[in-house]
């Protein structure tokens, strides 16, 4: 038998467990889950001692006078709705491996009831056959995080596809770089950094990043505050290179697309037919831009930009003859 000292660390598991507020558990089913999963045997008396030990410790148990059926445990870290939201998330999140995700929701999922547990696994959760094979995300993360706290230099190896869909260095050399700031944009975790090789800011992705290392050479104090997200939100699609100010005409069916990559305090021009819009981007987002929505979408300037959209247009066409 377990010692009886150890038994309100029990009773807490069993009411984080087994119940909630649709699962209420009686006295006797207390004692028995106890008696079963613990091996303690406790009688009346001691279990109502470790509901108000409990209590005493900040834990929000509703009990009989409350609800007229017996106990379960009322107020948890996280709510059910917060972490099917978090679990889902973690699930749909391609840049995070499979089994990285699968131990992510475990512990979230671990916060609450075996009955929570059931309902994500059973009606929620559905293959992600899009799971990046790339390990060590979580491992560049937290390294990333270090070096910007500590203002080091970081090396790591960058990784791509190729033609056998492994993932190999883009290069044999590794990239130096001093990382500045983690954002998340275009659903994907990015490194922002400064280089000795190259002027201004650019960026990487985390989830393709091998073999991080913190090297002992300091970073260059940067020379003023920046906003991260305001250099992710001119990268459209995280594309690299110079932003430049370009138009679309757009019909009002994308409309909400627009909203949805651009934000809500995007400028839009109402015309006739539809609206115009104004942004700074880089020409390659642009360019995948009026593609991806190409029936409703048309790039009006600068007008070298639109040639070059009609020029790789015309070479799309030659191909598909």
């Amino acid at each position: 038998m377990a010692e009886k000292k150890h038994s309100v660390l029990a009773l807490l598991e069993i009411l984080k467990k087994y119940s909630d507020e649709e699962h209420v558990l009686t006295l006797k089913e207390i004692q028995a889950h106890l008696e079963n999963e613990y091996d303690t045997v406790l009688d009346r008396r001691t279990i109502y001692t470790n509901l108000d030990i409990l209590e005493q410790f900040g834990y929000e148990i509703s009990d009989f006078e409350d609800n007229g059926k017996g106990y379960f445990l009322a107020e948890r870290e996280f709510d059910k709705g917060e972490i099917l939201l978090l679990a889902n998330a973690v699930h749909a999140s391609h840049f995070i491996s499979a089994n990285q995700s699968n131990s992510l929701i475990g512990k979230l999922l671990d916060t609450q009831s075996k009955y929570v547990k059931a309902d994500f696994k059973d009606k929620v959760f559905m293959p992600n056959p899009l799971k990046t094979m790339n390990r060590q995300l979580l491992y560049n993360l937290e390294t990333v995080s270090d070096a910007i706290r500590d203002s080091r230099q970081l090396q790591f190896r960058y990784l791509r596809y190729d033609s056998k869909k492994k993932l190999v260095p883009r290069r044999d050399e590794p990239y130096v770089v001093e990382p500045r700031y983690i954002v998340y944009a275009d659903a994907r975790p990015y490194m922002i950094v400064t280089s000795m090789n190259h002027p201004g800011f650019i960026h990487y992705r985390i989830d393709r990043m091998a073999d991080a290392r913190i090297l002992a050479e300091r970073s260059r104090p940067l020379p003023r505050r920046s906003d991260p997200y305001d250099y992710a939100r001119n990268k459209l699609f995280m594309y690299s290179g110079e932003t430049e100010t370009v138009a679309f005409r757009c019909t009002n069916e994308i409309m909400d697309h627009m909203i949805d990559i651009f934000g809500p305090d995007l400028t839009v021009l109402p015309e006739d037919d539809g609206f115009r819009i104004r942004v700074r981007v880089p020409a390659q987002g642009a360019m995948y831009l009026a593609q991806q929505f190409m029936d409703s979408i048309t790039i009006i300037e600068p007008e070298e930009l639109k040639e070059e959209f009609k020029r790789k247009l015309k070479e799309t066409l030659k191909r598909c003859k």
